[in-house]
């Protein structure tokens, strides 16, 4: 494994809340994706074309805060306090599928593991406890 992030989300305004953060905190933005930039974007009402996919404010040496716009459009919702999960970023793809499948064991898959544009390997899911955890592959 490499490492754990957190990763917020918000109904629409992650990106003042993360130019809040990047006022305290210092630094700047290592990823701003918007949802326009994501491959079929086109079929998306034009008001959420622009609300933030993905940021990345690194913290320190070796902490990422990351974050998204929840789109309604897309059927999701969120509710404050329960609109975060854990990031883990790791090595292998045979890692990836142990700790997502023990991860999401008695829990939910939200998202199963699969290829995105971002990542040869993702997926969501929420463990027996309601945590929520997005595992990340990149491929080598």
């Amino acid at each position: 494994m490499k490492k754990l992030d957190p990763y917020l989300n918000f109904n629409g305004n992650t990106e003042a809340a993360f130019l809040f953060y990047r006022s305290v905190f210092g630094g700047e933005f290592s990823m701003l994706m918007r949802f326009r930039d994501m491959p079929g974007s086109d079929k998306m009402p034009e008001e959420d074309k622009d609300k933030i996919l993905n940021v990345s404010l690194p913290i320190g040496d070796q902490n990422v805060l990351m974050g998204t716009d929840v789109l309604e459009s897309l059927n999701q919702h969120i509710t404050i306090g329960d609109n975060f999960s854990i990031s883990i970023s790791v090595d292998e793809e045979v890692e990836t599928r142990r700790l997502f499948d023990g991860l999401s064991a008695g829990g939910q898959v939200i998202m199963p593991l699969g290829k995105e544009s971002w990542s040869a390997l993702f997926g969501i899911c929420k463990d027996k406890f309601g945590i929520q955890w997005m595992l990340n592959y990149t491929g080598k």
